[in-house]
C-alpha cells in the first residue's frame, strides 16, 4: 500500500517511538523511508544587544550545534533501518516553520505516508505553543499517521 514513508525525528524518545513504528511498518510493506531532522535557523533577533558584538561566533556555534545534532539523530535512524532491512534516506533541513519542511519533504520525495509523533499537548499550553504535528495534519494532503 505504501511505497515511502517519511518520518520527521527531532531526537526526543517520542519521537523516537515514531521511527521506530515507521520503519516497523515500511518493513511490513516494502517500502523504503525517509527520515527528516528540521531545525529552526538561528534568530538574530534572541541574542541581547550587549552579545550583538560575537553575532557571527553565536551563529557559527548555533550552525555547529544544529548540524551536530541532526547528524547524530540521523545517524541512528539510518542505523535501526539497516538492522531492519529498510532502504533509508537521510535528509537535514532549516526551516522557520517545521511543518512546512515536512510537507515539502514529503511532497519533493514523493512520500504517501508521513509517520511521526505528537506531544500530546492539549488546552492552552497546545494553543500557546502550537504543534507541529497537529499543522502537519491541517496542511499536507499525504496520509499522517501519529504516534503518541
Amino acid at each position: 500500500m505504501y511505497k515511502h514513508i517519511l518520518i520527521p525525528t527531532d531526537g526526543s524518545e517520542l519521537a523516537g517511538h515514531a521511527v521506530t513504528h515507521g520503519l516497523s511498518l515500511a518493513k511490513s510493506m516494502g517500502a523504503k523511508v525517509t527520515v527528516v531532522v528540521v531545525e529552526a535557523p538561528f534568530n538574530v533577533f534572541s541574542v541581547s544587544e550587549s552579545r550583538a558584538r560575537h553575532m557571527s561566533e553565536e551563529f557559527t556555534k548555533h550552525e555547529e550545534q544544529i548540524k551536530k545534532h541532526a547528524a547524530a539523530v540521523l545517524s541512528h535512524a539510518r542505523d535501526k533501518a539497516k538492522a531492519s532491512n529498510v532502504p533509508c534516506d537521510t535528509l537535514q533541513m532549516e526551516h522557520e516553520q517545521p511543518y512546512q519542511a515536512i510537507i515539502s519533504a514529503a511532497n519533493d520525495k514523493g512520500c504517501d505516508l508521513i509517520v511521526m509523533a505528537s506531544h500530546g499537548r492539549s488546552g492552552i499550553s497546545a494553543v500557546l505553543l502550537g504543534s507541529v504535528t497537529n499543522k502537519v495534519l491541517t496542511h499536507t494532503k499525504t496520509p499522517v499517521l501519529v504516534c503518541h
